[in-house]
């Protein structure tokens, strides 16, 4: 039985964070950094069945071809994933009224849609990327026990030893997408890739305001890296999580991002959002086909 102060259930019978029920949960789940763009996905939806924000949160559960989705908006960062997913998978694994595992475990499909930015020169902006793999600069899987049996240990080495990893940063963690996702979402428009989820958006990103960085070359040295066919295509702040959590737990996950700005031609684009819509349009389609 799991404690009161470990899963922590609302008095309307749903789960701290979030606020949603068991039953309010599809089996596909989009997730989105921005609340505003859980409204711009509804759009697409013949019906929406609920909405619920708490905080950052908002979540809408809805159906597109017919089939039933929950989107819902996490924030920015990993530490909010962390949230995000374990009260996702204690909604369809743990019974509420018992406070038990349950033996008959579901699998959700879940696809983060966000924004990015590119590490390589052929990745002009508006460009769509799908995330092969995922490094975590945000240390989150590290304190979750079979870490190494869900990452690529290899990839890493081979990534600290390139770019000369500081010791006293968190030590990086590389797991792949769900390959059913990837083959279900990826053919056509998308560039395959490797992005990186950094623990903020400037000085973790290479980003130089007032305050100087560890090391000026970092941007450097990612993009110069290569492991097979592998490059390192992007930056964002929440896809390692996503994927290392739902490893360890059983789901299946796929990140898939719009390029906004490119940090080798300096560029970026402020109207993003037409391209955003269609990059909605073409996930949905392609998970409900």
């Amino acid at each position: 039985m799991i404690g009161s102060s470990e899963l922590i259930i609302n008095q309307d019978g749903s789960i701290f964070h979030l606020h949603l029920k068991p039953e309010q949960v599809a089996n596909q789940v989009i997730l989105v950094g921005d609340p505003g763009r859980v409204e711009l996905i509804a759009g697409f939806f013949s019906s929406v069945e609920m909405k619920i924000q708490n905080r950052e949160f908002v979540s809408l559960t809805g159906t597109y071809n017919n089939q039933r989705i929950t989107v819902i908006s996490t924030g920015i960062g990993t530490d909010n994933i962390d949230i995000v997913m374990n009260e996702l998978d204690a909604l369809v694994n743990i019974d509420f009224t018992t406070r038990e595992i349950k033996h008959e475990k579901r699998s959700l499909q879940i696809i983060r849609i966000g924004t990015s930015g590119g590490l390589q020169e052929y990745l002009g902006l508006n460009s769509f990327v799908i995330s092969e793999k995922a490094i975590g600069f945000d240390g989150l899987l590290n304190f979750y026990a079979g870490r190494n049996r869900v990452s690529d240990l290899d990839f890493e080495t081979h990534f600290k030893d390139h770019v000369n990893w500081n010791p006293q940063l968190t030590t990086p963690y590389v797991v792949n997408c769900s390959a059913s996702l990837y083959r279900k979402i990826s053919h056509g428009e998308f560039t395959p890739g490797v992005t990186i989820s950094a623990p903020g958006f400037y000085g973790p990103q290479g980003r130089v305001l007032r305050l100087p960085i560890a090391d000026p070359e970092i941007n450097k040295k990612i993009e110069s890296f290569n492991y097979g066919n592998h490059k390192i295509t992007n930056y964002e702040m929440e896809c390692s999580a996503i994927y290392g959590l739902a490893a360890l737990m059983g789901h299946h996950a796929l990140t898939v991002c719009l390029i906004i700005a490119n940090r080798l031609s300096k560029q970026s684009n402020g109207d993003y959002h037409p391209k955003m819509k269609e990059l909605i349009k073409l996930v949905l389609d392609r998970l409900t086909s």
